[in-house]
């Protein structure tokens, strides 16, 4: 089972990043613009990052040729961003997605389009093909 708690740290700079990017442009741009931002805002601390990164997917043992882009990788942390009114459970299933066809850890799903920046954090467990929120202790949420 992978230690989530080793995130921390680098999950805390990275929702800091966003909000500084959302503390500068506010709501309403479009998600192509808060990912550059967000992008260079990373950069800024030190923090290397691939905007529209393409990964390799899985299905069980077998690597497919079908390839995702995942709007930005910090390591081995899948980002998913989104620029709407409030996060749904269309956009929770997208990133869920990902974790599993790329076996990625752990994702963090970012809205900048609502008035206050929304973060939410995901691990992926492999063993039991399920994706569980995280607090902001890198802790499971019942």
């Amino acid at each position: 089972m992978v230690n989530y708690k080793h995130y921390e740290n680098i999950v805390y700079e990275i929702i800091g990043a966003a909000m500084a990017v959302h503390r500068t442009l506010g709501s309403g741009l479009l998600e192509a613009v808060y990912a550059e931002s967000l992008h260079w805002e990373l950069l800024d601390n030190g923090i290397e990052n691939v905007l529209e990164k393409e990964v390799s997917c899985y299905y069980k043992d077998h690597l497919l040729d079908k390839k995702y882009r995942i709007d930005m990788v910090v390591g081995d942390i899948c980002i998913e961003l989104k620029s709407v009114d409030e996060l749904s459970a269309v956009h929770r299933a997208q990133l869920f997605n990902y974790l599993r066809l790329t076996r990625m850890s752990l994702g963090l799903l970012i809205n900048f389009g609502a008035e206050r920046l929304e973060g939410e954090r995901y691990a992926y467990i492999e063993e039991k093909n399920l994706c569980c929120r995280l607090d902001k202790n890198m802790q499971f949420v019942d």
